[in-house]
């Protein structure tokens, strides 16, 4: 917000790109769980754009990121965060959208200093060459802090109207945003993607060893935001919904999963990802029985739909909460 706005405040047309990975955090969980009903519905990106009056382009990448995912050529952060090799991606993308348009250089919302991957002073230069930007790349927060880009050489932007920002505080940022009149934005620290979660992190490695494959599909993904994850075996896991939110979200993936749920008792919609014989249906049963408002009774009835449509009833006594495995829980 603030690096467009800086730049067009000196007359220059700029429009937004947004790179859709799948990982992405906003639109997904905040429509769904009951804790978040508080946050705003809204895609920030999209809201951003409006707030500046551009034109914002949403553009998926989810199939060329699995190799930036899969194969960092930097590693990882602390979870499954590729961060710098993110950044190079994306502004790599963003120069050859940039070229297909028409357009004359890029602008980013980097600090040196604020990320302790990507926007380092030693990992920032790697940006510029390993996208292929070069000085075509301008970043207006901090672009007095770096040498001169040719759209400052050439005079395009005046860069004694651009900033020095660094570090970590975002007090500078925020006295910038009040000085626009900004008065709502998302939060200055926060950040966008799941991979920096550890528990979202915890249950992609967990499928990638379940499946014996680190290939992924956008459901895979999407899944693993919502619910509990639970895998009493190498062969299952049961994804539980949580509240209505989830079970409501749940509800779209019943024709691909074998699912449960009690029919006797309030409950929730629990799916099966994996293959499971009698016995471990029996197990699955229970402890769907065990989240649901029978958990105390003495029997629930469980009704076991497969995607081929075949229903199965069972008739379980809910799993005592001494055999629920904490090492079940993913």
């Amino acid at each position: 917000m603030l690096a467009a706005k800086v730049v067009m405040e000196q007359g220059i047309h700029v429009e937004g790109i947004n790179f859709f990975t799948g990982f992405c955090v906003e639109g997904h969980t905040h429509a769904i769980r009951e804790k978040d009903k508080a946050k705003p519905k809204r895609n920030n990106a999209l809201w951003v754009a409006e707030q500046l009056g551009i034109k914002l382009h949403i553009i998926d990448v989810i199939e060329p990121y699995k190799q930036v995912l899969l194969n960092p050529k930097h590693g990882y952060g602390a979870n499954l965060n590729p961060c710098l090799d993110c950044k190079c991606f994306m502004v790599g993308q963003a120069l050859q959208w940039m070229r297909d348009h028409n357009f004359d250089f890029i602008i980013t919302g980097e600090v040196i200093g604020q990320r302790p991957m990507s926007q380092r002073a030693d990992t920032m230069p790697v940006v510029q060459e390993e996208s292929g930007a070069g000085d075509l790349l301008l970043r207006p927060l901090c672009a007095k802090n770096l040498p001169p880009t040719l759209p400052e050489r050439e005079g395009w932007v005046d860069r004694e109207k651009l900033y020095d920002f660094s570090g970590r505080s975002r007090k500078p940022q925020m006295a910038l945003a009040a000085q626009y009149g900004f008065t709502d934005y998302a939060t200055p620290a926060g950040g966008c993607c799941f991979l920096t979660d550890e528990n979202y992190s915890r249950k992609l490695t967990d499928l990638w060893q379940a499946r014996h494959s680190r290939e992924y599909e956008l459901d895979d993904i999407m899944l693993l935001k919502v619910g509990r994850h639970i895998r009493p075996s190498e062969k299952f896991k049961l994804i539980i919904g949580r509240e209505e939110g989830e079970n409501k979200f749940l509800e779209g993936y019943r024709k691909q999963f074998l699912h449960l749920r009690s029919t006797s008792h309030t409950g929730p919609l629990v799916l099966i990802d994996g293959e499971v014989n009698e016995q471990e249906l029996q197990l699955a049963a229970r402890i769907t029985a065990r989240f649901g408002h029978g958990k105390t009774a003495e029997h629930v009835d469980v009704e076991a739909v497969y995607p081929n449509g075949s229903v199965q009833q069972l008739h379980v006594s809910p799993l005592p909460p001494d055999q629920l495995k904490q090492e079940w829980y993913i």
